[in-house]
């Protein structure tokens, strides 16, 4: 899969969280945005991302043994 420009210079510079917790954060002193909306952003695309690399890792068959 094709990557855009922008995607690869986040994926060297700073990673997609930080990304999004700087986006909300310029929005919450700039836009006016209310610190609810802010967490909510916040706890929206870190809960999604937690999905997303949960079912990577679940469907390429990466076991992690959690008794050890």
């Amino acid at each position: 899969m094709k990557k855009g420009i922008l995607d690869r210079v986040l994926e060297k510079v700073i990673s997609r969280k930080l990304f999004v917790f700087i986006v909300a954060t310029n929005l919450l002193l700039l836009a006016d945005l209310s610190s609810d909306v802010w967490g909510m952003i916040a706890v929206v695309y870190i809960g999604g991302q937690a999905a997303v690399d949960f079912a990577k890792e679940w469907k390429h068959g990466k076991h992690v043994d959690f008794n050890s």
